[in-house]
């Protein structure tokens, strides 16, 4: 672009979210710096920024969550704005507050907006006092004995939330009387612990529901658009590992009335900028809203695919005054689009985190098909930060032929040195029923004994192992230990 709309963002996050944004910057002309802890030091995101600022703390993480010494490397650094990314101090609302303070534009939603819509008691308050269905719940106060009972009151199940959480902490079901104040003291010790906020509330479970959101954008002044919606279902232990757009077997009449409550919703915030509404989805056509994400979600890239439309480039250009990237007319649906969240875990074990050294990463190529991460061959997988590594994103003409585009690319991806879920994701995407559409967030335990691998052959294991030796240098050469020179020297035979 010709006249960029900021001269140099700062990105106040890592990994593979932070090369997804750069990516947009580039194209629009706009110069990056990526923050980086010495444990990231030549990671992809730090290579490709066009400046890179080291930040220091006791930990990763800890250095990442210093929200002083990012605005401080942001203004030495020369930065007109601030992008979040995902996680870290993106749903922070003193963070927000602080970065406009200091005189930079926070490329996300206000302050305001965060607080009341970061909490999930006080957004669910604020939906329900706007017209948007929430499930019957009960807060916890100081008197835990009251909670419990007011709690039993609504009926069984339940589930147990903090209301500061995410990424299923202090998070349970609890079926019966005898298991609710234990599950509620566990929750309230996890917020604690996670979040330093120790509130809680129990809520309607509904049986087999299905996770759907709302992608939506606002100017900030009542105008608002959505993105249509995506299926977030199959989850593990509260945690998405596949989304999908649109969402499958969702009637018509039922997808006009989920996106309009987002919207309607998202008005009546006066909501800036990208955000999810999130909502619970019933086997009886009822849907309750759960919660709104007030950020770029991970699973940003299947709207994208289906829609057209940059949604970093449209945070951007809101952030900067210029309003909604196009009118809610102009958004239509092409295609359907599947993520897979490829993590560093071991799905035999209860999908236990993962660490290790990738020695071999080779990806696939299509057109249809994007490769989301911050990956290189060598770079060690630590306990420092998510389990997750990448995305894999297909794109299809119909489901069907995403499904099959999402399996094929899976199965084409390598990636060796440490344990991931690439097949268990493979195998979840062709099961018949997920073919069928038949979603729900107990999927994948309702599936467990058909989603696990066969026994392994130990003759044809034996036989793979030695034929990957010899033919895969890099594999060969970590193997072996095949000194320098030598393991320079490319893949000739004398």
């Amino acid at each position: 672009m010709t006249d960029p709309l900021f001269r140099r963002i700062l990105i106040a996050n890592r990994g593979e979210i932070a090369c997804r944004v750069m990516r947009t910057l580039r194209a629009m002309g706009i110069e990056s710096i990526a923050v980086y802890h010495a444990a990231d030091a030549v990671s992809a995101h730090v290579a490709m920024a066009d400046h890179s600022v080291e930040i220091t703390g006791d930990t990763p993480v800890s250095a990442h969550l210093d929200a002083a010494q990012i605005i401080a490397v942001a203004k030495a650094a020369g930065a007109d704005a601030v992008h979040p990314g995902y996680g870290f101090l993106s749903e922070n609302a003193e963070f927000a507050r602080a970065v406009e303070a200091a005189g930079l534009t926070f490329i996300g939603p206000d302050a305001r907006a965060i607080a009341l819509m970061g909490d999930k008691i006080s957004s669910r308050e604020f939906a329900a006092a706007n017209g948007v269905a929430v499930a019957p719940s009960v807060t916890a106060t100081d008197d835990f004995d009251a909670f419990v009972e007011q709690a039993a009151g609504i009926g069984f199940p339940l589930l147990i939330k903090a209301s500061a959480g995410g990424g299923g902490k202090g998070m349970s079901i609890v079926r019966s009387a005898d298991q609710l104040e234990p599950a509620a003291r566990i929750a309230t010790s996890e917020a604690l612990r996670y979040f330093g906020d120790g509130r809680i509330y129990a809520e309607t479970y509904l049986e087999r529901p299905r996770h759907i959101e709302v992608q939506v954008l606002g100017d900030g002044n009542g105008g608002v658009i959505h993105l249509f919606e995506r299926e977030c279902s199959i989850q593990r232990r509260f945690q998405k590992i596949i989304e999908e757009a649109p969402a499958a077997r969702l009637a018509p009449q039922l997808r006009e009335a989920i996106c309009a409550a987002a919207v309607r919703l998202a008005e009546v915030a006066h909501y800036r900028n990208a955000g999810t509404v999130e909502f619970i989805l019933g086997a009886d056509g009822r849907f309750f809203f759960l919660e709104m994400n007030t950020r770029l979600q991970v699973e940003h890239p299947v709207t994208e695919m289906i829609t057209g439309i940059d949604l970093v480039q449209a945070q951007i250009q809101i952030a900067a005054g210029k309003g909604l990237p196009c009118a809610q007319a102009d958004v239509a649906v092409h295609g359907h689009a599947i993520e897979c969240r490829i993590c560093a875990e071991d799905p035999e074990r209860d999908f236990l985190p993962e660490t290790g050294a990738i020695s071999v990463l080779d990806v696939p190529h299509a057109t249809w098909l994007r490769f989301e991460s911050a990956l290189n061959a060598g770079q060690k997988v630590t306990a420092d930060f998510d389990p997750m590594l990448a995305k894999l994103v297909a794109h299809g003409a119909d489901r069907a032929e995403a499904i099959d585009r999402s399996i094929a690319a899976l199965e084409a991806l390598d990636l060796l040195g440490v344990k991931t879920n690439i097949d268990y994701l493979a195998r979840s995407i062709d099961h018949p029923a997920f073919r069928d559409g038949q979603l729900h967030t107990g999927f994948v335990g309702e599936h467990a004994e058909a989603l696990a691998p066969a026994p392994p052959d130990p003759t044809q294991r034996a036989i793979l192992l030695a034929a990957a030796a010899l033919g895969l240098k890099p594999l060969h050469d970590a193997v072996t230990g095949t000194p320098e020179p030598y393991a320079e020297m490319g893949g000739w035979r004398n």
